[in-house]
């Protein structure tokens, strides 16, 4: 129970004009705010909780995003307040990928996934990745958590997305002979079941010459450990958003160091913010930038060469 003064949901909603339920997807999604419960179970938050808050509503009114604010510390927020010129409006978000959230307001799902065809056909993958799938799925998360999205368009757009990459992963041509490239296995644990960032990597450390096996999302611990042993993995990858607690991704991680054998390397990316918090220095975390480079370290730690 909470022994501060006792401030609602209510409270925090007048207080900061956000709404109730954008505070609650927050919190799911972030993990932040974190309230307490009173004897009826109902929300209440710590007054530093609220200060918090504030100062979130204002950035974001100033045309940050969520999900950077919420990693932020209270000095770190008080800095980016600080370097807020308020006689300037707020930063427009990118115009082309408006145009997409647009787009799929005012056509039907299949008109919407035909347009991000046009876009893969000409911006190759790579650049699709990198420059379009990646910051849409970024968008498209932070307009669901603030309530600009319902749960079936949050749905449908990243059905969209997925359904490309996963086209555009298999259309690929396969190697001739035994690749020299890792084998890696990509997979979500059980509590993570987004899956659009594993297909991402994926379909980046193919376009570098790796061999990649998808369990896809939400896999036992024992199984990813079979599977390893099965597919002769020299990698295996995972995603974490921000939905999964710290504690489960440590837990997680933990118990696959621990059944991995020496040589299988583990790697992880995504959005949780507990893979750059004491990372221990047998997993690698990257993002999609270093998927490349990660890959060449590997060919040059193994004396391999790139395919």
């Amino acid at each position: 129970m909470c022994s501060q003064p006792v401030i609602t949901i209510s409270d925090v909603e007048r207080d900061t004009g956000v709404a109730k339920e954008t505070l609650r997807k927050w919190e799911q999604r972030y993990a932040f705010p974190a309230p307490e419960r009173d004897a009826l179970g109902e929300r209440v938050y710590p007054p530093e909780q609220l200060a918090k808050l504030r100062v979130v509503k204002r950035l974001i009114d100033r045309g940050y995003r969520p999900g950077k604010l919420m990693r932020c510390s209270a000095e770190e927020l008080a800095r980016l307040e600080a370097h807020c010129d308020p006689r300037l409006p707020p930063p427009p978000v990118q115009p082309d990928l408006q145009a997409y959230l647009q787009h799929f307001r005012t056509e039907d799902a299949a008109q919407f996934h035909d347009k991000l065809r046009q876009s893969l056909y000409k911006l190759g993958l790579e650049r699709f990745v990198m420059e379009l799938a990646s910051p849409l799925s970024t968008l498209i998360g932070e307009a669901w958590s603030t309530g600009k999205l319902g749960v079936f368009e949050e749905h449908l757009l990243s059905e969209g997305l997925q359904q490309t990459l996963r086209s555009a992963i298999y259309g690929l041509p396969q190697a001739q002979g035994e690749p020299s490239g890792p084998r890696i296995l990509l997979t979500t644990l059980p509590d993570e079941k987004h899956g659009l960032g594993l297909l991402m990597a994926q379909a980046l450390f193919t376009l570098h010459g790796a061999r990649c096996i998808s369990l896809g999302v939400q896999t036992p611990v024992p199984d990813i450990l079979a599977a390893a042993a099965a597919q002769r993995a020299d990698i295996v990858a995972l995603s974490f958003s921000s939905v999964c607690s710290a504690y489960q991704v440590r837990k997680g991680i933990e118990a696959l160091r621990a059944g991995l054998p020496p040589r299988v390397a583990l790697w992880a990316g995504g959005s949780n913010p507990a893979l750059r918090r004491h990372t221990p220095p047998w997993l690698q975390v990257l993002d999609l930038h270093s998927a490349g480079p990660a890959l060449a370290a590997w060919h040059a730690a193994h004396g391999t060469d790139r395919t």
